[in-house]
């Protein structure tokens, strides 16, 4: 077997493995954000970063719903890592938000956060202080899913068929769920521009 069909045959058992359900809660709780006049903050660093900068132009340009990333302010995020600490700029830049229990937080990771492994501690402050103000708290995560996966009000952990491609297909199915979100009727508000468009008859 090249290693193309393996890839490919890890990304079918790992979409056989989804858990539905827990997709399903994301969006009833998006949902219950977007009602509530409520905002999403999706976190995410490294590869996840990217997918949560793609995500919030889908989830404000699609579904209606006002979201940001963190990471996509770099002069603030690279001047709060140099003047606070790596570990404390996603809850600085919550509290400065004032996230409210009207809010939602989303976690792309693949270790989901651990303090005692040092595994992304900003992601763990970060969701420490949105429970404290009993804001929602939603993920997708890799492998256990860390500190994320405890905590969370719904959470995908995206399964693990190979220890050795664990990021690589937790950070592409964050893209794959957070294009099924934004696309649930639930959800979405606003027609994308290629599905807009009509074939014209030949």
């Amino acid at each position: 077997m090249t290693f193309t069909q393996e890839y490919f045959d890890e990304t079918r058992q790992i979409l056989e493995r989804i858990p539905h359900e827990a997709v399903e809660k994301m969006v009833d709780l998006l949902v219950q954000v977007r009602a509530d006049g409520g905002r999403l903050f999706i976190l995410g660093v490294g590869g996840s970063a990217a997918n949560a900068s793609h995500s919030v132009n889908d989830f404000r340009k699609i579904t209606g719903l006002e979201a940001y990333a963190p990471t996509d302010n770099v002069s603030e995020l690279t001047a709060r890592t140099n003047d606070e600490g790596w570990a404390s700029v996603f809850k600085s830049w919550l509290e400065v938000s004032r996230l409210s229990a009207r809010d939602a937080v989303l976690v792309f990771s693949v270790g989901g956060g651990n303090l005692e492994k040092n595994v992304s501690p900003n992601l763990v402050l970060a969701l420490e202080y949105a429970k404290s103000l009993g804001a929602k708290v939603l993920g997708v995560v890799g492998r256990d899913g860390g500190y994320t996966a405890q905590t969370a009000d719904a959470c995908v952990i995206v399964p693990t068929v190979n220890p050795e491609t664990i990021t690589a297909h937790t950070e592409a199915f964050q893209s794959v769920i957070a294009h099924l979100l934004v696309s649930h009727p639930k959800l979405k508000a606003r027609q994308t521009k290629w599905e807009s468009m009509k074939e014209k008859s030949p």
